[in-house]
């Protein structure tokens, strides 16, 4: 990687990417196709990797290992100069981004996909991290295959992240009770009116049954507490629900970047065309956003609109249109997968809520990002090809 401190201008329209995850990256492979000869790229990003995210949550069930890419490889692949750093302001008036390192970089158009920022919000519970989930739960399921632990608490907090990961949590671990002919309840307490609620209601219909199927307690509309170690409180009921070990989901806030406009949780605002509001030559994707779903495809949806924004700015001859939000995911569930579909319920649709059942075969990406996923495909088969 090269010293933020020694990058130079190009003479070419620079386009300064801060990131690197789906967001970023997406953003540097479609302006590669939109615009190869009219911007220069950097990707500002402050580790050397990139995780399929998404995936993380089979590590600990021995389902799969997620895919991994040195940040490096595949900034070179869009085309794109690495920087390591962290971004920390905005000089629009400038055109100019600080980092946490101490330097400036100049920039035509400025992307900003840095993500959100994950915290504990139960001091009591084993709170998910994609960054470390075997090392997290690979305890948990032992437990679970030995018989130590017989009642399962699945929290989500209020304001709610990307909730998916917890039903997979629980379906998965009830599945590997099941076939170590151990007995557990597993309990999910959600704020969501109903299951996966932004999928619509066909997928919360079949979640739900699938979940009682499985014999999981699903407690709707539930804001809880954890006083301490082996109880949750449900509001406004007022239940107490006992639980061998408690998970969490992380609470999330955003980077609050200065220069920049922020909601109360330090989140970017941004418009369908994924511009920030008052700030000229500024778009920013992904968890950083204040959008209320915080999802990969999600992010690589406002990504694309946005890189066609950029490469129009840069003279490309490109249509700009405004995102459309999509919502398309794969569930684990510890047997066959199922692929989802739908458009949130504030978006224009035409009411469109899918469930399908998949072979572990045929399934598609976790993450759907129109063009990401094509090259790490491309790059996996040329990397097992060289290992063969």
């Amino acid at each position: 990687m090269s010293d933020p401190a020694l990058h130079h201008a190009s003479p070419a329209f620079r386009v300064l990417i801060a990131g690197g995850g789906v967001a970023a990256l997406e953003t540097a492979f479609a302006l590669q196709e939109l615009a190869p000869d009219r911007v220069s790229c950097t990707m500002l990003a402050p580790g050397p990797d990139f995780t399929v995210r998404a995936q993380t949550i089979t590590e600990p069930f021995s389902r799969g290992i997620p895919e991994h890419y040195p940040l490096s490889l595949l900034a070179k692949a869009a085309g794109a100069e690495l920087v390591a750093g962290s971004l920390t302001g905005v000089d629009a008036s400038r055109r100019v981004a600080c980092t946490a390192e101490g330097s400036e970089i100049a920039y035509d158009a400025l992307l900003i996909a840095t993500g959100a920022i994950a915290t504990t919000r139960y001091a009591h519970t084993t709170t998910v991290d994609d960054g470390r989930m075997d090392a997290l739960l690979h305890g948990l399921v032992q437990d679970i295959e030995e018989g130590y632990v017989s009642r399962l608490a699945i929290v989500v907090p209020a304001p709610p992240p990307w909730p998916l990961p917890a039903y997979e949590l629980a379906l998965m671990t009830s599945e590997r009770a099941w076939d170590m002919q151990t007995e557990m309840t597993v309990t999910l307490l959600t704020p969501e009116r109903r299951p996966l609620e932004a999928f619509g209601e066909a997928v919360s219909d079949a979640l739900g049954q699938l979940l009682r199927e499985r014999h999981i307690e699903l407690i709707t509309s539930a804001y809880c507490d954890v006083p301490e170690s082996k109880t949750v409180l449900v509001h406004p009921s007022g239940r107490v629900v006992d639980a061998d070990r408690i998970i969490a989901l992380p609470q999330l806030r955003g980077p609050q970047i200065d220069g920049l406009p922020c909601d109360g949780g330090g989140f970017i605002p941004v418009d369908r065309f994924g511009r920030v509001p008052g700030v000229d030559r500024v778009w920013a994707a992904g968890d950083v956003t204040d959008s209320s779903i915080k999802q990969g495809g999600m992010a690589a949806g406002v990504a694309d609109v946005a890189a066609h924004g950029i490469a129009r700015l840069a003279g490309a001859p490109v249509d700009v249109r405004p995102y459309v939000p999509l919502l398309q995911g794969v569930l684990f569930t510890g047997g066959k997968p199922r692929y989802l579909r739908a458009q949130p319920t504030w978006a224009d649709h035409d009411g469109e809520s899918i469930w399908t059942e998949l072979d572990q075969a045929s399934a598609p990406p976790k993450v759907s990002a129109r063009y990401l996923m094509p090259r790490l495909k491309e790059l996996a088969a040329h990397s097992a090809s060289t290992t063969v």
